[in-house]
């Protein structure tokens, strides 16, 4: 009949681009689960808190922890180890705060820091406290006789060379017991080492073992 609507035709189907829209949807369903699984895979790990010189330990005051995403080739250091790093470990290099720690920046080694020199000295029995040992904070005297001056003990002046050192080394087992003199080796300030070794050429230091939160003499 003529008032009759021709049939519209039949709409064509496009698989190809059905598939393409499908393919698009996982795609990214993919992407983001792999994203929530990476922010996921985090460690946590140390971060300085404030400098550090090289050569010096690293106090647990320095320390806190810190997630950051694992990535392959880097070496950080986890939280876990932190007293490992406190008791057994040095820094190597200059250490900033907000830097996060990985193992190139620490060292095993007895290093020294930038304002620190090795001074070695040869004390005789009366110069050096029993027991002394590697390890030991000491403060080191001037015991010598002055050509004027307050004087103390018969003539001689004592005097603060150096008020915190560290006995790195002690290089005779039996000099507290012998007559023979004890070689020493301290770690000290590099402002510290002339005095200290002026005196130590003459036989004039004496050492004497202060607590290791001591902050210095009251003299």
């Amino acid at each position: 009949m003529a008032g009759d609507r021709l049939p519209a035709p039949p709409r064509e189907r496009k698989p190809a681009l059905a598939a393409l829209a499908a393919l698009l949807v996982l795609v990214g369903a993919l992407g983001t689960t792999v994203l929530v699984m990476q922010a996921g895979d985090r460690i946590e790990v140390i971060r300085i808190t404030e400098r550090v010189p090289q050569g010096q330990q690293i106090p647990e005051s320095a320390m806190a922890p810190v997630l950051v995403a694992e990535a392959d080739g880097v070496n950080y250091v986890p939280w876990s180890q932190r007293a490992t790093v406190r008791e057994e470990l040095r820094a190597g290099t200059d250490l900033v705060a907000g830097a996060v720690l990985v193992g190139e920046m620490l060292t095993g080694e007895e290093t020294l820091g930038r304002n620190e020199v090795i001074v070695g000295l040869s004390l005789q029995p009366g110069q050096f406290p029993s027991g002394l040992e590697p390890g030991d904070s000491v403060a080191a005297y001037w015991v010598g006789k002055p050509s004027g001056g307050e004087q103390e003990d018969g003539g001689a002046m004592r005097s603060v060379l150096v008020e915190r050192a560290r006995v790195e080394a002690i290089h005779s087992d039996d000099g507290a017991l012998g007559n023979s003199s004890l070689p020493v080796t301290l770690r000290v300030n590099r402002s510290d080492a002339p005095g200290l070794a002026r005196a130590a050429s003459d036989g004039d230091v004496t050492l004497v073992i202060v607590p290791a939160g001591d902050t210095g003499s009251d003299d």
